[in-house]
């Protein structure tokens, strides 16, 4: 059942790629899903998964909660797949501090596949207008909130390259006039800063803190990680993605090739990437996994 789960998500994010689509990279000018149930955002994958879909409304129920609502799903309609998971305790003394993945996948539609639903009661956000001088401010009060706390990274600009140097923990950017537009900055900048938190001192996460091979496996996870964290805090700030995307047959089937290699790569990468995402915007989410909605029990 597990690894069904992960084969499942992975279908659907290979789709994508084979149609010529990155959907880490899309330009994130549309308001974030949200859980019609709990009214909370979804996070990690399902962001990833939800943010991929056609339909135009933010709010996304099961089959079951949409009935729970007065409302039905029109005949016809697809659903698309969310996943829920959490860390169970195995029991026993013995295993007192052991924990159990429990990870299951769910069937959620969009409120535009309903009929009957009271719309009132779930208002769509307006469209933020992509690249504004409003979107830019924010984006900066994400890096000045990052690597002004104490113990973050260092960030120096100057020379013709970006990269997070772990051994120094400093991110490296070249100046901001050195790129063609403020959207080619931004995404790299949060690239950047996404890999500078798989540091020992913060997340400590393998593909910074261990010594990888360019190209490795490892290699890829940690830049898979580092793309989506860069693509959700584009959203968060409303920094249009669109003129940084990259769709060259090369780049979507280097992609494709890691996801079919290891079918759980991108629902491990979303969730350290959202984990990443909540770090540098300073929340703290405790125990609650960044998978975990309230579909289960619906």
């Amino acid at each position: 059942m597990k690894q069904d789960t992960y084969e499942r998500v992975t279908a659907d994010i290979l789709s994508a790629l084979e149609k010529g689509t990155v959907p880490w990279r899309k330009p994130w000018t549309t308001a974030e899903p949200i859980s019609a149930c709990t009214r909370k955002p979804y996070r990690g994958a399902n962001n990833l998964l939800l943010s991929m879909s056609p339909h135009g409304s933010r709010w996304w129920a099961t089959y079951r909660q949409i009935q729970a609502l007065g409302g039905n799903v029109r005949g016809g309609e697809r659903g698309t797949t969310v996943i829920f998971w959490k860390f169970l305790d195995a029991g026993g003394e013995e295993d007192a501090k052991r924990r159990i993945p429990l990870l299951r996948a769910f069937t959620v539609f969009n409120l535009d596949q309903t009929d009957g639903v009271d719309r009132v009661k779930f208002p769509e956000a307006e469209t933020r207008a992509a690249t504004s001088a409003l979107d830019e401010t924010t984006a900066e009060s994400i890096r000045i909130a990052y690597f002004g706390v104490p113990g973050a990274p260092t960030l120096e600009h100057g020379g013709d390259t970006a990269s997070y140097v772990p051994v120094l923990d400093t991110v490296r950017m070249p100046n901001r006039e050195a790129f063609e537009a403020p959207a080619f900055y931004w995404s790299t900048l949060f690239h950047e800063m996404t890999h500078s938190t798989g540091a020992a001192s913060r997340l400590n996460r393998r593909g910074i803190t261990d010594p990888i091979q360019y190209g490795s496996h490892a290699y890829s996870r940690e830049e898979l990680v580092a793309e989506m964290g860069a693509a959700f805090l584009g959203r968060e700030s409303g920094i249009d993605g669109s003129a940084t995307l990259d769709n060259s047959a090369a780049y979507l089937q280097h992609w494709a090739d890691v996801l079919r290699s290891d079918t759980r790569a991108v629902v491990v990468a979303a969730g350290q990437a959202q984990k990443a995402v909540d770090l540098i915007r300073g929340r703290s989410r405790g125990e609650v996994p960044e998978e975990a909605t309230e579909e289960a029990s619906a």
